[in-house]
């Protein structure tokens, strides 16, 4: 008797899958709407007079807020003070915000209106049209960071002992078939509303409605969740002012030579992976000159083994570890692929071989993400996890906003795809040389990286 009243919400499997399932849909659905212009790249230029660069920097505004305002950090800070029930309903909220700023811009309604007037009337090389695409990407981009440094906490403190890699591994696998989705989707809503840039936009804004009360049920939950463990006494109804979190405390964060090496490699690792999913297609389509939704559906792809692999990889780091020897995996494997795509698909223009390389960069994209974002908890307190999370996502967005800015200059510049892909790997060689080092002082400090996460 004694042992079901002292039972947890997430000590039952159903509940916690349950809770995990309900955050995941949150962010398959912004992972979704991340990337519903990616294969309409060609059309949106046709449409609407953009070119590569103004697609590149509309691409880097879903970045621009949480890096040149820092919103990352002030992010964290609102998710150690309020908890992650607030900022992921706040997270929420600023995607369906921002995502329905965007679908206005982009409709044909919108292009007739004086204040896109306004808008074409100054920096006239940026069309209204994307400066206010780019607007509401801004404030989608505030709200979809955020939402996934939630919802790592939120899974730390559910999976907490338990199969904390597992779970982030089938978060990030269930955010990813949202890229898969949104590459086949995006291509064929627009051709039922004969070649609409707007459907498919519109279509994933109402999914991002649908995301926000997946995460409201979460909401209810989690409080059900505190109130046993508060009943347990494994958690005090207020805090003390040493379990409260403190700007003070954020020195911790700052001074750790090993934050640092996860949150470089975490921005090398990155810069390499999302500004390519914005321009795949594209490269796909003229490299082996083919239509843009055959390139789309073959880009659809590259998060499939991911989506198969990344839970396998998080069972296997909960239960036997190696975590710093992952990423170094992960780092070769993109080397390879991002040199392939540069030398190798232009020589060799086939089909299966776009396949063959596109699928096998999703095992980079399931090596490194899982062995990373678990290992975190380990070298940070949890009390200022959420800001740890944060910062980390802070570099991360620096990489993201610059990095398309370059590769929209330098395909302007040379009109090819072999110098960005170049670029590329050498973020790869980078990211090598860092996880090599991470693993030397993970060996000299005992920071437990390469140990399994689940207690015996």
């Amino acid at each position: 008797m004694t042992e079901t009243i002292q039972r947890k919400l997430n000590d039952s499997p159903v509940a916690r899958w349950a809770a995990l399932l309900l955050v995941a849909s949150m962010m398959f659905f912004g992972y979704m709407f991340v990337d519903v212009m990616s294969p309409l790249k060609s059309l949106i230029e046709s449409s609407r007079g953009w070119d590569s660069g103004t697609f590149g920097t509309y691409a880097a505004s879903e970045y621009f807020l949480n890096v040149f305002v820092a919103f990352l950090i002030f992010a964290g800070i609102i998710l150690d003070k309020m908890g992650i029930r607030f900022t992921g309903l706040l997270s929420a909220s600023l995607m369906v915000i921002g995502a329905t700023v965007k679908f206005i811009g982009i409709t044909d309604w919108f292009q007739t209106t004086a204040f896109c007037e306004w808008l074409d009337s100054w920096w006239v090389a940026f069309p209204g049209s994307a400066k206010m695409a780019s607007l509401g990407f801004m404030i989608f981009g505030c709200g979809c960071e955020m939402a996934g440094t939630t919802v790592s906490k939120a899974i730390a403190k559910w999976f907490e002992g338990k199969e904390m890699a597992l779970a982030m591994g089938i978060e990030m696998a269930i955010a990813r078939l949202g890229v898969f989705a949104v590459m086949w989707i995006a291509p064929m809503v627009s051709n039922q509303f004969d070649k609409s840039i707007v459907a498919p936009v519109a279509f994933c804004t109402a999914l991002l409605v649908i995301g926000l009360l997946c995460y409201t049920v979460f909401v209810y939950m989690d409080r059900k969740l505190d109130k046993q463990l508060i009943a347990a006494g494994e958690m005090k109804e207020e805090k003390s002012s040493e379990d409260e979190f403190q700007i003070k405390d954020l020195a911790q964060i700052f001074t750790s030579k090993m934050f640092w090496l996860v949150a470089l490699l975490c921005v090398l690792y990155y810069s390499a992976i999302f500004p390519f999913q914005r321009y795949a297609p594209n490269f796909l389509e003229v490299t082996l000159g083919i239509g843009a939704e055959s390139a789309a559906h073959i880009f659809s792809c590259f998060p499939i083994l991911a989506m198969i692999l990344t839970p396998f990889l998080g069972a296997f780091l909960d239960f036997r570890g190696k975590g710093a020897s992952m990423l170094m995996l992960g780092a070769i494997v993109m080397i390879c692929c991002h040199l392939s795509f540069a030398f190798l698909l232009p020589i060799f223009p086939y089909k299966w071989l776009a396949l063959l390389l596109v699928v096998v960069l999703g095992v980079s994209f399931s090596l490194v993400p899982a062995a990373l974002w678990p290992s975190v908890p380990k070298i940070i307190d949890t009390k200022i996890l959420g800001s740890a999370y944060c910062v980390i996502f802070w570099i991360q967005n620096v990489g993201l906003c610059l990095v398309p800015l370059l590769i929209g200059k330098v395909l302007d510049a040379t009109g090819g795809y072999r110098m960005p892909m170049i670029i590329f790997s050498g973020f790869g060689v980078l990211a090598f040389i860092f996880s090599c080092y991470l693993k030397i002082e993970d060996h000299r400090k005992g920071y437990g990286l390469e140990l399994p996460n689940v207690k015996k």
